[in-house]
């Protein structure tokens, strides 16, 4: 008993500590894990559950996707189906092809690449970008749910059964329930979201506009700034504006460093609001240039401009740029910030960072190979610019996942067998290196589901889930009505926190409530995995859906504007269907 108060306490304090957005969730479930390993009874128990093939398997297809995207495999295909759009509306053919490719990739590459590609073309021909990356965020979801390897919670939930009940999902078993909710959501986003959406500019339209927002200062003969450095000379902490650069004898210098000596002729670009240009007349023989060199729309020396959204888990979130040291720990400078739709304004080195938030950054070139696969960042993009192709090992990468998704169809290999191979292959025929590949992988997600799966093994062991379930039977003992429970318990718990979080907690419970009935599990397994995919009406309750709020320009509200409504579809389709495939 004591057992099951303790995994209660847990429980909560992992919930809460969740919804309060205060700690990322690999945090949370590392430091309930442990706690549970010091203190509960069986902990050598709760290692067996930790331990799973699953981990191996999704870091393996996170190499193979890593490789589609690098060779640019993804992108040439997203461009095929790119044409002259029609109308302002994001043309069916996108969506089928998002949802498609997200039943077999995971969906944060699958949502960053079209971005990026959705970018260019909103430039192109002149589109709202709002009215495009919503609505390719819910059809990424919604393919996911398609198959086994859609979505890392599928991979979850599939180890977690295994486990409990020696039962394996095939790899398109899912297909029954997740190609109508496709067909479905297309055609309520289609024909119904696009009145819902908003025509707002996304963060590369308000980036345009940024040079309204940058000033150009020279260092005249005999000026008092000469054979200063920049600290010394007051430069470093200007009210409302900050250097951006330097540029001295046709050399450009990016994050100037506090302790550079200034000399005459020396040309500084700073930014912040028009009106602090009034603090820069203060120094004496510092003027406004009047032949401006800087220009966003050009790359001069090896100077770019990148596009970033910051990851949930970035150590900066909740700093301030300044306190964060942007510039000393990415060796680059933020030039704006775009925020809900909007781009804050104000001195940008008191902006406190949130997830989601899109920068501006200016940078060496080097920056968005640095940084592309870090966890830091939910998307890094050249800003105005498309990625290249390398046709020949884009084909052969392609080639190799489709053998990869073949033989696991036919049954010939276990999907744990083809990933690994399928990764080994990538990495061999120089799709990509080892090093990229390494940082292909997200082990932020892998460490969630390990300590996921030793947590769930606690709240079975403990008595919790029947404890629970138990008390969900007090109130109904009708297996519709249960399966109706389960599934929206799971819908309201994946928007507050994760769906990893709410597949590990729910799932044990479901469990626990099917078998005293006599039950089958499997349905209450396909309810869970729906569910905690569902995740439509908040920004926060899956990746793909905070990666787009920057460069869509959306705020909170239009999440639940256009999701509540496709979150009950998708709820009575899949709670129709789902019994039907899988018996109670």
């Amino acid at each position: 008993m004591i057992s099951t108060y303790l995994i209660f306490l847990m429980l909560v304090i992992v919930l809460l500590a969740l919804a309060s957005g205060r700690f990322s969730p690999a945090k949370v479930f590392l430091a309930a894990f442990l706690a549970l390993l010091i203190f509960y009874p069986n902990s050598d128990y709760l290692l067996t559950y930790a331990v799973n093939p699953v981990l191996i398997t999704l870091a393996a297809l996170y190499v193979v996707v890593g490789a589609l995207v690098n060779t640019g495999a993804t992108q040439g295909v997203a461009r095929l189906i790119m044409h002259k759009p029609k109308g302002e509306y994001v043309p069916k053919r996108v969506l089928l092809f998002t949802s498609a490719l997200s039943a077999f990739v995971n969906n944060s590459p699958v949502v960053a690449m079209l971005t990026r590609v959705v970018q260019g073309h909103a430039r192109r021909f002149g589109i709202s970008p709002s009215r495009w990356l919503l609505p390719i965020s819910y059809a990424s979801i919604l393919g996911g749910t398609c198959t086994l390897i859609g979505t890392s919670t599928n991979l979850l939930v599939d180890g977690m059964m295994q486990q409990a009940n020696s039962y394996s999902f095939a790899l398109f078993e899912l297909a029954w329930v997740g190609i109508p909710l496709v067909m479905a959501g297309w055609l309520y986003l289609r024909f119904v979201a696009h009145h819902l959406l908003p025509k707002r500019e996304g963060s590369g339209e308000q980036f345009d506009h940024v040079r309204e927002y940058m000033v150009e200062m020279l260092i005249q003969e005999g000026s008092e700034l000469a054979g200063k450095t920049i600290i010394d000379a007051g430069l470093r902490n200007l009210p409302g504006l900050f250097l951006v650069e330097l540029e001295r004898d046709n050399q450009v210098l990016s994050a100037v460093r506090p302790r550079t000596v200034l000399n005459t002729g020396d040309r500084l670009i700073f930014a912040g609001s028009p009106e602090s240009v009034l603090e820069l007349r203060n120094f004496q023989g510092l003027v406004i240039a009047d032949d401006h060199r800087f220009k966003l729309e050009g790359d001069r020396g090896d100077r770019r401009l990148f596009e970033a959204v910051l990851s949930p888990s970035n150590p900066m979130i909740g700093k301030t740029i300044k306190e964060a040291r942007f510039r000393h720990r990415y060796s680059a400078v933020v030039l704006s910030v775009s925020r809900h739709g909007a781009r804050l304004r104000g001195r940008l080195g008191d902006i406190s960072l949130q997830p989601g938030d899109t920068l501006l950054i200016e940078a060496q070139k080097g920056f968005l190979f640095r940084y592309r696969n870090s966890k830091d960042f939910l998307l890094v993009s050249k800003f105005a610019e498309t990625d290249q192709t390398d046709t020949k090992k884009a084909n052969f990468a392609l080639c190799v996942f489709l053998v990869m998704v073949a033989v696991t169809a036919l049954g010939l290999v276990s999907i744990f067998q083809a990933s690994i191979v399928a990764a080994v292959v990538m990495v061999a025929g120089r799709c990509i290196n080892f090093e990229d590949a390494s940082k292909t992988i997200d082990f932020s997600v892998l460490l969630i589901i390990a300590c996921a799966l030793g947590i769930g093994g606690a709240v079975q062991d403990s008595g919790l889930a029947n404890h629970i379930a138990s008390n969900i039977l007090f109130l109904t003992d009708n297996p519709i009505i249960l399966l109706i429970s389960v599934y929206v318990f799971t819908v309201c718990m994946t928007e507050l926190i994760s769906n990893n979080a709410a597949a590990v907690i729910m799932l044990p419970i479901a469990l626990s409530a099917a078998e005293p009935l006599g039950l089958n599990p499997v349905p209450f397994a396909v309810a869970v995995m729906i569910a905690a995919s569902a995740s439509f009406i908040t920004p926060t309750g899956y990746q793909t859906n905070l990666m787009v709020m920057g460069p869509g320009g959306y705020k909170f509200s239009d999440y639940f504007k256009v999701g509540a409504p496709l979150s009950v579809i998708v709820a009575v389709i899949a709670l129709t269907i789902i019994p039907i495939i899988w018996p109670l």
